[in-house]
């Protein structure tokens, strides 16, 4: 009897030890809180594929060609090791859950920012596409493109992630990059670049549409191009998108936030990289999440980096309440 005392000791330690484990994984798949974020990583392209790219790169003036780089940017844009190191650094910093991409080559090119993460990618033959990354152990499904929103591929398609399929807190996520060239004119202008991104707007809308009607939370993430917040005052995008004034569908986290460009002296005045929830994800928020992570100026002297970086907001997922359908 003496000796099964020390015996049992041992087994019940490891038992201890293997639910504590299996709390932990449990937690990591299932959190209180999840962190959204979006990046424009301008350009980003795996320096293996760039070097092919730069050597068959497209002069100014020619016609475009399929999955080609232009060759002004491949001059003026080659990362090197030590850059990528950089980004990787900021994006352990932002240590988000789940980060809209835009302007990847790719998953080769987005895992050597965020090692360990999980991908959906448009499938667009271009190096410039939309996406997500997505933190290991996250349930998620990549959803098909929206390619609408690419205006027969002159454009970028929208990448789209359903988060917790099948769970009652599923939400589906949206990550755009929008027509450039309109970013304070007013929408009726007479130029190409606010007329593509005019009818860019009822894609989006239609969206929104579906995906109120489907009775659950949603995200619009990514690059507008467009300084939504100064839209509110105006008949421009954002009240197109966002409903009636007295009771909007979508909510835009930078509301009331101060404007920070991403290092002194950029000359920015105004978001375009916006994150805009849905009405019921909204109520999740966590007061004074919301995060502008800014470059250090001595990593913006000696890395390429990007001419965005990143906004990120915090939701408590049980708190989100379910939206009205309707």
């Amino acid at each position: 009897m003496a000796r099964c005392g020390p015996r049992r000791r041992p087994a019940l330690a490891l038992l201890l030890i293997l639910l504590a484990v299996a709390a932990l994984r449990a937690h990591a798949t299932a959190p209180d809180s999840i962190e959204l974020a979006t990046w424009n990583l301008e350009w980003l392209i795996a320096p293996s594929n760039f070097q092919t790219l730069k050597t068959h790169c497209v002069p100014k003036g020619a016609p475009p060609a399929p999955h080609a780089l232009p060759c002004d940017v491949a001059q003026r844009l080659g990362r090197s090791e030590r850059d990528f190191a950089a980004l990787a650094r900021y994006a352990r910093e932002l240590n988000a859950d789940v980060i809209a991409l835009q302007e990847v080559d790719g998953e080769a090119a987005a895992r050597l920012v965020f090692p360990g993460y999980a991908f959906c990618f448009t499938h667009r033959v271009h190096v410039q596409n939309n996406g997500f990354a997505i933190r290991a152990g996250l349930p998620y499904r990549c959803a098909p493109d929206l390619e609408s929103l690419s205006l027969g591929d002159s454009l970028r398609r929208g990448a789209q992630v359903v988060l917790y399929p099948g769970q009652p807190r599923e939400m589906r996520l949206l990550s755009v990059h929008l027509k450039s060239g309109c970013s304070d004119k007013p929408l009726s202008r007479a130029d190409k670049a606010c007329y593509e991104l005019m009818r860019q707007i009822p894609v989006l809308r239609r969206w929104i549409d579906e995906q109120q009607r489907a009775g659950r939370p949603y995200a619009v993430l990514g690059d507008f191009n467009r300084d939504l917040l100064g839209d509110a005052a105006s008949d421009g995008l954002w009240q197109r998108l966002s409903g009636p004034a007295g009771k909007p569908l979508l909510i835009n986290v930078a509301t009331g936030q101060a404007f920070r460009n991403c290092v002194p002296g950029q000359g920015y005045a105004a978001y375009i990289d916006h994150i805009v929830l849905s009405a019921d994800l909204a109520t999740a928020v966590v007061p004074g999440s919301f995060e502008r992570l800014t470059y250090r100026p001595i990593d913006a002297r000696r890395a390429r980096l990007s001419d965005h970086c990143p906004v990120a907001v915090r939701a408590r997922i049980q708190q989100i309440a379910r939206p009205e359908i309707g």
